[in-house]
């Protein structure tokens, strides 16, 4: 499906919309940004699609999380809990950078928060059947972010010395989204991971895309 700024796009999701010019548009974005990259061979609407995707999975995960966090009680729920909930106050943190890069390259988000919803890159981080069972609630958390670290992977490879701003923004995210499977792959008994849990500010990747 089509997230740019092809017409058929906003057809599909702005039907009262009658036209949609493209290059009017631009006027309203960066458009020298946008003619850069478009200029090392990069299909902005494909492009755009992915980013579209990816930040609708990182707002649907921090719904999801909310709920998993909410659910993360007794002696093991309150051991995850402080973790689950930095990777959700990231995966918003994430939902919030990527929002102005979209527009930047004249895409939009969107008007029905449903077709947003279904839109996700990854599928629900929906609460398992047993939310007393730990394990079924750390597959649940590490799966998710393993969607991220693919996803992020994917538009890091078709960005890098191409869309400089794109990679560098996707790159933060993947390296804060790396950091998220580590944690919860250690809860699993997977293996030592070398990380810690955030201590003081999170987003210490992406922080500077939200200032």
């Amino acid at each position: 499906m089509d997230i740019g700024v092809s017409g058929n796009y906003v057809n599909t999701f702005f039907p009262h919309e009658k036209e949609y010019n493209a290059n009017e548009r631009m006027g309203t974005v960066a458009r020298v940004a946008r003619e850069m990259v478009e200029a090392t061979g990069v299909n902005i609407d494909q492009l755009l699609e992915l980013l579209v995707k990816n930040a609708a999975a990182e707002l649907t995960t921090y719904y999801y999380y909310t709920i998993l966090r909410i659910n993360l009680i007794g002696l093991d729920g309150e051991t995850l809990k402080e973790t689950a909930e930095t990777a959700r106050v990231e995966d918003r943190n994430h939902f919030e950078a990527l929002v102005p890069r979209i527009y930047e390259l004249g895409g939009q988000l969107p008007g029905d928060m449903r077709v947003f919803h279904d839109l996700s890159a990854c599928p629900p981080a929906s609460l398992p059947g047993n939310p007393r069972d730990i394990m079924a609630m750390l597959s649940v958390l590490v799966e998710a972010e393993r969607c991220a670290v693919r996803g992020y992977t994917n538009i890091c490879n078709q960005t890098a010395g191409k869309d400089h701003r794109t990679y560098d923004l996707s790159q933060a995210i993947l390296n804060e989204e790396i950091e998220h499977e580590s944690w919860f792959s250690e809860f699993l008994g997977e293996g030592p991971s070398g990380h810690f849990n955030r201590r003081g500010d999170t987003s210490p990747f992406v922080s500077k895309f939200l200032r």
